[in-house]
């Protein structure tokens, strides 16, 4: 399954990683906003995610979703992707 085919995966979880005002600004539909420095705090949450389906994280290039991607899968979160930029993953959204 390609990036594309998981971003719309009715199943997956698009988690923007981004700050507060970052996702305020703009963000992709039926995104999640959990900063970067807020995972640590959900990570039960994102355990309970990767139970249901594919999680996709992004921010705004790519870094800080390959950050959380590495620290998620650290934690033995099954399933995760870095959807890179969130311009890139809010092109491919349908």
């Amino acid at each position: 399954m390609n990036l594309n085919e998981i971003i719309n995966d009715p199943t997956a979880s698009l988690i923007d990683v981004r700050t507060k005002g970052e996702f305020e600004t703009d963000n992709v539909a039926g995104s999640t906003n959990i900063p970067l420095d807020t995972l640590t705090e959900r990570l039960d949450d994102f355990k309970s995610l990767s139970e249901k389906g594919p999680i996709v994280v992004f921010c705004l290039s790519g870094g800080r979703s390959g950050s959380a991607k590495a620290w998620l899968e650290a934690q033995g979160v099954k399933n995760v992707h870095n959807g890179g930029g969130y311009a890139d993953v809010k092109i491919h959204k349908l």
